[in-house]
């Protein structure tokens, strides 16, 4: 439903309270007044804290700086005449308890009268008092229409005609700002070299970065890790390589859907936010970086607005990959935590959003201890496939060395016997080579030579690898993965050769 669908129909059901979150005051009063037209051409009042009411010459300057005044003037005016009264940044005095009982007084009035009020905030904060008179509604960020609109509008002011697969990428680039920045960020382009080029793109990505960094929830994260620096995972990487193109308009025309996501299980250190950062280079998709732990704020009400507002922005910047890193660690628990039920609210919304999500975004979700997630995380349609990543093999180890000395030491990489280092690195984890390597490179260079295949051994010799610190750990967690609740991330690895010798024992 859209919003001047919803907000219609709230004005017919005459609901009292309406309050819109968002930070596009312009753009949601210019739909309001539209409303209004087609809804008995209601009048609208508009009021602020510096300027009181604007507008209607009557009442212009009514209740500057006196919040519970501007709520009088409701009362006042004729009880049949039809209005919308839209009070911005109200969300500040809600809290005066005069303000707060006016409110509910003239919720009780306007159930019988034509009048709505409206107020406007940047940020969802209701007191308790209040919950059961407010109605929230969702006010979103432009649709692709709208963008593309307002693109048209700014590039014919320079006179200037696009190519149809340019003016598509600059409206794709811009999906998830709101219209003022996309004003402002393709001015600038403009003020730069006189029209719009498809290289202004990577100012439109900054522009994002910049609206991501004031959230302080989400991070866009760079990344150029390809898909061919993971080492081993071949199913894992099988089937990513598989839904390359699943985002495309052609795979809806197939009838394909978009695809939910993916759960990543296993020992750390095995590759699994490598993995994450792959995804998102090879798909050519921004990747979003989500520290859960950001969603949770002190106020009452908060956190859950903060998880709104993740959800708003991800969708927004659609199709992308929402990465979430060791969500094991966010939502262990939810019984036995003493925060008033704010954690399983916030996860409550968080695994309903994944279910019934229609937007391209694909959440990546990294874990290392399955066992500590809700069962409701793991339940089909949350995501399209959970699997299990292990250590590797010997022959993955190889392939994992052969990665980073290729990186390291391009020219070199046949001096250095990857075979040997394969074999004499068992139980190690793909983390643990790399830190191997680091400290081999510091022996060569305190002796002022370049590190060779012995100095990597010695390394390897000196260092306790994780599955010999946290045996049982790791051991509850294979046997876990061999019960068949998970997807082998590797054809190869020690645990599919367990499980194919299991079966082979069974079928004798």
């Amino acid at each position: 439903m859209s919003f001047s669908h919803e907000f219609e129909l709230f004005l017919r059901a005459r609901y009292p309270l309406i309050y819109i979150p968002t930070q596009e005051e312009e753009r949601v009063e210019a739909a309001i007044a539209d409303s209004a037209k087609t809804q008995g051409n209601r009048v609208v009042y508009v009021w602020d804290f510096v300027d009181g009411y604007q507008g209607n010459p009557n009442d212009v300057g009514v209740g500057k700086r006196n919040p519970l005044q501007a709520l009088e003037l409701i009362e006042k005016l004729s009880a049949s005449a039809p209005a919308i009264f839209i009070l911005r940044d109200f969300h500040r005095f809600l809290d005066d308890v005069s303000v707060s009982r006016k409110l509910r007084n003239l919720a009780r009035i306007l159930k019988s009268q034509p009048k709505n009020i409206v107020i406007l905030s940047p940020q969802l904060t209701i007191p308790a008092d209040l919950g059961e008179v407010i109605t929230v509604i969702e006010f979103p960020l432009p649709a692709a229409a709208e963008i593309r609109s307002e693109v048209e509008r700014l590039i014919s002011s320079t006179r200037q005609s696009l190519e149809p697969r340019t003016l598509d990428e600059l409206v794709r680039s811009c999906q998830g700002l709101s219209i003022d920045r996309i004003r402002r960020v393709l001015s600038r382009a403009i003020a730069t070299h006189g029209e719009v080029r498809l290289e202004d793109v990577e100012l439109i990505l900054e522009e994002k970065r910049q609206i991501i960094r004031q959230t302080q929830i989400l991070d866009f994260y760079p990344t150029s890790a390809n898909i061919s620096d993971i080492g081993g995972l071949d199913n894992l990487k099988d089937w990513l390589l598989r839904r390359g193109g699943a985002f495309s308009d052609r795979a809806r025309q197939y009838g394909l859907p978009h695809p939910r996501g993916l759960l990543l299980v296993g020992i750390q250190g095995t590759g699994k936010s490598l993995t994450a950062k792959a995804i998102a280079h090879h798909w050519h998709l921004p990747l979003l970086r989500l520290d859960v732990g950001r969603l949770f704020a002190g106020l009452v009400g908060e956190s859950e607005a903060r998880t709104r507002q993740m959800i708003q922005l991800a969708e927004a910047l659609a199709p992308c990959i929402l990465w979430i890193d060791e969500i094991d660690k966010a939502f262990s628990g939810l019984d036995s935590r003493g925060d008033a039920g704010t954690t399983s609210r916030v996860f409550g919304t968080f695994v309903t959003w994944m279910a019934e999500k229609t937007t391209p975004v694909f959440v990546v979700a990294t874990a290392n201890n399955i066992q500590a997630l809700p069962p409701e995380m793991l339940r089909k349609g949350r995501f399209d496939e959970i699997f299990f990543v292990g250590l590797p093999s010997q022959e993955e180890r190889r392939a994992i060395f052969a990665v980073h000395l290729e990186r390291l030491r391009p020219h070199t990489l046949k001096s250095y016997d990857c075979d040997r280092l394969a074999y004499e690195t068992p139980d190690f984890s793909g983390a643990e080579i790399e830190q191997t390597l680091v400290e081999a490179m510091h022996i060569g260079f305190s002796q002022n030579r370049d590190f060779v295949t012995d100095d990597i051994l010695e390394a390897a010799s000196q260092m306790v690898p994780l599955a010999r610190t946290a045996q049982e750990q790791i051991q509850l967690m294979q046997d876990w993965a061999a019960s068949g609740k998970a997807r082998l991330a590797s054809k190869h690895s020690p645990l599919s050769c367990r499980i194919q010798q299991q079966i082979k024992q069974t079928d004798e």
